[in-house]
């Protein structure tokens, strides 16, 4: 090992131990400056589908590719030296079987270098996680609100309200079963990610599923307000980028309109 090679001081095995110790700090991250961010401050770092929105303006994550992910998974590994990179995997890169799916997983780890994948579905894709785990591939589950099923759940609703609470709890068991290391709860009712969370013997990630869980995600372009016209319920803002990057641009813009940039600060003399 050279001296420049990064050492990650998490792994899928580490995450796993950390269940039920302090919560797992998780975000989102496509790019490498923001992978540098992400790493000094979080234990998992997503290179979420949601890229597909974030950067690509995709109005869902159903049109993101596998050379999108593989592109921005390699980015983010860039940036990290300590934290886990887990990298999605997208929509019809693994539903049709668990020998496609290992194809595309190990497509993915391969050519990123990153650690894990992450997947969507419970009981139905039982049969694919464990095919992976037993080929070693580590994976993340995702249950609840499964972005990639968005047009058959009928819109980014709550999951797991009332009778439909025992769907999403078969679903968490057979994540568990299968072989996943942690599970990512998104949109659940608060008393549901409670459940599931003490039900579990692996971490779970919410992401607006109560403050219960083993650890929290949010997309990192949420969380820094880069979006001034779109906030989910469970989303809380640290920042206000969006803003701060507007009067950022008008101020530039009206100083090169007035001349006043470049100055001679910002300007090259001749030489002697």
């Amino acid at each position: 090992m050279s001296a420049s090679t990064p050492i990650r001081t998490l792994t899928p095995a580490s995450v796993l131990a950390r269940k039920g110790q302090t919560p797992l700090v998780c975000l989102t991250a496509y790019t490498t400056p923001i992978a540098r961010l992400a790493d000094a401050a979080c234990d998992i770092v997503l290179v979420g589908d949601s890229v597909g929105m974030v950067l690509h303006g995709l109005p869902s994550t159903l049109g993101v590719t596998m050379e999108m992910m593989i592109l921005h998974g390699k980015a983010v590994m860039r940036g990290i030296q300590k934290a886990l990179c887990v990298v999605d995997m997208p929509f019809g890169s693994y539903e049709e079987s668990p020998a496609q799916a290992f194809r595309n997983a190990s497509r993915l780890l391969a050519e990123t270098g990153a650690s894990a994948v992450k997947l969507e579905g419970g009981v139905q894709m039982k049969e694919t996680i464990a095919f992976l785990v037993a080929r070693g591939v580590p994976v993340m589950g995702h249950i609840g609100l499964t972005p990639q099923a968005v047009n058959v759940l009928g819109g980014y609703k709550v999951q797991g309200r009332n009778e439909d609470a025992q769907r999403v709890m078969e679903d968490a068991r057979a994540v568990e079963e299968a072989g996943a290391f942690a599970i990512v709860l998104e949109k659940l009712p608060r008393s549901l990610g409670q459940d599931i969370t003490e039900c579990l013997a692996i971490p779970t990630i919410g992401i607006g599923a109560g403050p219960d869980c083993d650890g929290q995600i949010l997309v990192i372009d949420d969380m820094l307000g880069l979006f001034a016209d779109f906030k989910p319920k469970f989303v809380k803002r640290y920042a206000t980028l969006a803003d701060d990057a507007a009067k950022a641009l008008a101020a530039y813009a009206d100083d090169v309109r007035q001349r006043a940039f470049p100055d001679a600060e910002h300007s090259f003399g001749d030489k002697p």
